[in-house]
């Protein structure tokens, strides 16, 4: 296997916090960076799912909001925890 040098711009902030986490994981980020291209090659995809910063999938995430807007307009509130099990246990 022939060895090549891959150079990159980042943010020197980005680029330290990358450097933690994967440092957490017991691994460099040069380390990181090589199974994150091995995976692209062999899946011929981004090995990485978008997700939202609160872990979701985009989809999920507005599944998500759909059904709390729905429960906010159409839910049932209730006075007291004591009042919300009389009913839910009726």
């Amino acid at each position: 296997m022939t060895s090549t040098t891959l150079q990159i711009r980042i943010d020197k902030k980005e680029k330290e916090e990358a450097r933690k986490v994967f440092s957490d994981m017991g691994m460099t980020l040069s380390t990181a960076i090589k199974l994150f291209l091995n995976q692209t090659r062999k899946t011929k995809s981004l090995p990485i799912k978008g997700l939202t910063e609160n872990g979701f999938t985009p989809e999920y995430e507005q599944m998500l909001i759909k059904e709390a807007k729905w429960a906010k307009k159409h839910g049932k509130g209730y006075d007291s925890v004591d009042e919300m099990f009389k009913d839910i246990l009726k």
